[in-house]
């Protein structure tokens, strides 16, 4: 027989909590979608603004850093300031970014640029996780989590996509200007439906050293990472000189909130917290084991198995399909059993999708690796959405927008290491042959899925960190 609080679990979601994960969502397709198409027009952009890589990386990487130092000013601002305000704000910013993306005269005009893009986005995704676990509670944590992730979900499928058909029809200002419209749509309901959220410390002093030091811990980490794949070696004055920086940095930062206490925008006492301590090392982890392999799999399919840019994408969205049939699921489970039993379920079915693509070569059949991405889709749908609702457990209302500063910022570290490690090994591999051939190539991404799936094992334990919601039950 079923208990009150088991009952009261599984009664639906209030209509009112589902309408604002929604608008919420909707602001922040435009970021996910631009990330991820902005890949693709990078040789276009190359070739019209006549420059090399070493430039027009920094359309990428400047985006990346300055996501990663706006996170740590959301949390600040979302304590003092109407939330409903602050997210339009920042997809204000967003539009007008994109717009001057789009009219870019100049390599050094598009970077600028894109750091106002990045800079908004660094706003609106933490600002986006904060709102909703305030709006939700302890009750419905998971469910709206999950609902809140899709456009996590949806960036990598469809970003490559639609920019790989826009670049194919049109010019790559149609990447930034495509915003327009999902901004104009997105603002206005939100504007109209969007309720207002009610400050949780009016009071709240800008932690401007705070701030500073955690936002150049992530832009020093991720820009030294960030070189290690440009360069194809960790072993790069330009990235040990940037880890050694952030690390120091975050020394300095740990000294600091120790003695600051509560007035820091990030405080120590939140690592005091088990499940916090889990998702974040999970989370850190997840950017190698399940994020690392999205920038492996569409090379993979162009290099390897010789398809074209549409249809690397196209052959990803068995994997797409994977993560949003086990999305309901996924919030469901994470608020009766909790985060715990979820994420070791999700992570032996990511490793078994992972596992055929250490031997996939070239003649490879098309259903077998569909039904590898479909299957190891459900299970990275089901690792990082509990460990990031996980991460709120026991959490006061005025530390949420802590928590959401702190998962926002392993998440990019995370992301960016992932994908230059993986991309690190890749390259090494190449390396050891003068011409690259098939088998070769094959063997490289067989190493960068190896590694990956190494990490994914070792995912297991920050994992027994996390809430166990169904033992508590038992007792």
């Amino acid at each position: 027989m079923m208990s009150k609080k088991e009952k009261a679990v599984e009664k639906p979601i209030p209509k009112n909590i589902v309408n604002t994960a929604w608008l919420l969502v909707l602001g922040a397709i435009m970021p996910m979608l631009d990330s991820t198409m902005v890949n693709i027009a990078i040789n276009h952009l190359g070739r019209d603004f006549h420059t090399g890589l070493d430039s027009i990386q920094w359309v990428v990487t400047g985006y990346v850093l300055a996501t990663a130092i706006a996170v740590p000013i959301s949390g600040w601002a979302v304590q003092r300031f109407n939330g409903k305000w602050l997210v339009i704000g920042a997809n204000v910013a967003f539009l007008i970014g994109s717009i001057l993306s789009g009219m870019s005269w100049s390599i050094d005009s598009m970077i600028v640029f894109r750091i106002i893009q990045g800079a908004a986005a660094g706003l609106i995704l933490p600002l986006m996780t904060t709102l909703m676990a305030q709006v939700a509670g302890q009750e419905f944590m998971g469910r709206v989590i999950s609902i809140v992730g899709i456009p996590i979900v949806l960036g990598p499928i469809l970003g490559p996509v639609i920019g790989a058909l826009i670049i194919q029809n049109f010019s790559w200002r149609w990447i930034f200007y495509v915003n327009v419209p999902v901004g104009i749509i997105a603002l206005a309901l939100m504007i109209l439906k969007l309720p207002d959220f009610t400050p949780t410390n009016r009071k709240a002093q800008f932690d401007f050293t705070g701030i500073v030091l955690l936002g150049a811990t992530s832009a020093a980490l991720i820009y030294g990472i960030t070189a290690a794949a440009k360069n194809a070696t960790f072993n790069n004055a330009t990235t040990i000189g940037y880890m050694v920086t952030g690390a120091v940095v975050l020394v300095g930062y740990i000294v600091y909130a120790a003695i600051r206490k509560d007035k820091a925008i990030l405080p120590l006492k939140m690592f005091t917290h088990k499940s916090f301590n889990g998702s974040m090392i999970g989370l850190f982890l997840a950017g190698i084991a399940t994020n690392g392999p999205m920038l492996l799999l569409p090379l993979f399919f162009q290099n390897v198995k010789g398809f074209s840019v549409i249809d690397a994408g196209l052959i990803l969205i068995p994997q797409g399909v994977g993560m949003l049939v086990a999305r309901p699921f996924i919030g469901k489970l994470t608020d009766k059993i909790g985060a715990r039993n979820v994420v070791m379920v999700s992570l032996v079915l990511a490793i078994a999708g992972s596992i055929p693509f250490v031997y996939f070569d070239q003649a490879s059949s098309l259903i077998w690796i569909a039904l590898a991405l479909f299957v190891r889709g459900m299970g990275i749908g089901g690792v990082s959405i509990p460990m990031m609702t996980d991460a709120y457990t026991g959490m006061e209302k005025a530390e949420i927008a802590q928590s959401s500063v702190g998962t926002r910022i392993i998440q990019n570290i995370g992301g960016a290491f992932g994908s230059a490690v993986l991309a690190t090994v890749v390259s090494l591999s190449l390396a050891k042959g003068t011409i690259p051939t098939i088998g070769g190539m094959t063997t490289a991404y067989h190493n960068g899925f190896l590694i990956s799936l190494a990490l994914s094992v070792v995912m297991f334990l920050p994992a027994l960190l996390l809430t166990n919601k169904a033992n508590k039950a038992a007792k």
